[in-house]
């Protein structure tokens, strides 16, 4: 007679069974459904944090190893879903209705690649199944629509209930986007005051119809000025990523946009080093340090706060953001593509972490 297997036996055997990056029980952390039995065969539901969970895989084999050691087992089958928790609320902070994390990335100076930085994980992000937007806090040079494939597109705009103006997000890459770039000529500038800035920006987070998001990426200017202060004092932050080059100069100004994060209560998730290595075309092989190397490592273990990415210097990337599409999309299996998408991860992974701890 077949051994009849009980879903308790089920649920025992996956208890060990921990998020890496959590060190919780699957089982407690309920991220273990629908246990079916027919038979030997056994099947269940594993709902993971994030659609962009580095450790899916693992995760998966040490479920199926646990739960074939029951005796009577012959298959497992795993079906892989995910529920992306909500950042931690803060009284003093308005969150924006179906947005459950909010990431800052932000550069202490122009010109170290924040912006291809901040494409490439929303497209790595829309990529593993998330649901993702990227607002364009650049008022003054926005270039997301460019890198986007949206340049020259208007964004349309609707009349609410109480006749206030509600905007709607573009898309392209699976990606909801908002930017100045949208309502501005190419050779317009813009010659605003602070207050001015200040009030586009939260017409952005308010006013935009963003829907159900899981993640909204928002690409904020250089520097230590007035859109930070307003995204900061305005809405809770998931976090903020630093990006850098390993360059003595960038190294210095970003620590200044770490230490303005720290002093406004946001957490940092971390440092990145964009262009951390050149690889030529003709010599994919060979990697060149054109602007030094170990910066960022070395600033990310003075100021205690973890290295969460070396970016490549490859020419598909600017090619890509030249012509508006990301080299996530463009070559997803580039050097580049991977090292974005394994970011993309790693991001995603500790505000996961942050709004379950």
């Amino acid at each position: 007679m077949q051994r009849i297997i009980q879903q308790e036996e089920i649920l025992n055997v996956l208890k060990p069974v921990q998020d890496p990056e959590l060190r919780r029980s699957l089982v407690e952390l309920g991220m273990i459904r629908n246990v079916d039995i027919q038979g030997g065969n056994v099947s269940f539901t594993l709902v993971l944090t994030t659609p962009a969970c580095p450790l899916r895989e693992m995760i998966v084999g040490d479920c199926k190893k646990a739960v074939f050691a029951i005796d009577g087992v012959q298959s497992v089958e795993v079906e892989v879903t995910a529920e992306t928790p909500k950042a931690k609320a803060l009284p003093d902070r308005q969150g924006i209705p179906g947005v459950k994390n909010i990431i800052a990335v932000s550069s202490g100076k122009g010109g170290v690649g924040k912006t291809t930085v901040s494409v490439n994980v929303a497209v790595s992000l829309a990529q593993s199944g998330a649901q993702v937007g990227i607002l364009d806090a650049d008022i003054y040079g926005p270039n997301v629509p460019l890198m986007l494939g949206l340049q020259g597109q208007k964004m349309p705009v609707r009349h609410s209930e109480n006749g206030g103006e509600i905007f709607e997000p573009l898309f392209n890459y699976g990606v909801k986007v908002v930017s100045m770039g949208f309502w501005v000529g190419e050779d317009q500038p813009l010659i605003w005051r602070g207050p001015m800035l200040n009030s586009a920006i939260r017409q952005f987070l308010y006013q935009v119809d963003w829907g159900e998001l899981d993640y909204l990426i928002i690409d904020l200017p250089p520097g230590t000025g007035d859109a930070q202060l307003t995204l900061c004092q305005s809405v809770p932050l998931a976090g903020a990523v630093i990006v850098t080059t390993p360059q003595t100069v960038a190294l210095l100004d970003s620590r200044k946009g770490l230490r303005m994060f720290q002093q406004l209560g946001v957490p940092v998730l971390g440092i990145v080093e964009n262009m951390s290595y050149f690889i030529p075309p003709d010599a994919p092989e060979k990697k060149y340090d054109i602007f030094s190397s170990g910066g960022g490592e070395r600033t990310a273990r003075e100021l205690g706060l973890p290295l969460l990415g070396m970016l490549p210097l490859e020419m598909p990337v600017r090619e890509g953001g030249d012509r508006g599409v990301p080299i996530a999309m463009a070559r997803p299996d580039s050097a580049s593509a991977q090292a974005f998408r394994k970011l993309a991860q790693i991001i995603a992974g500790k505000v996961s972490v942050a709004a379950l701890t």
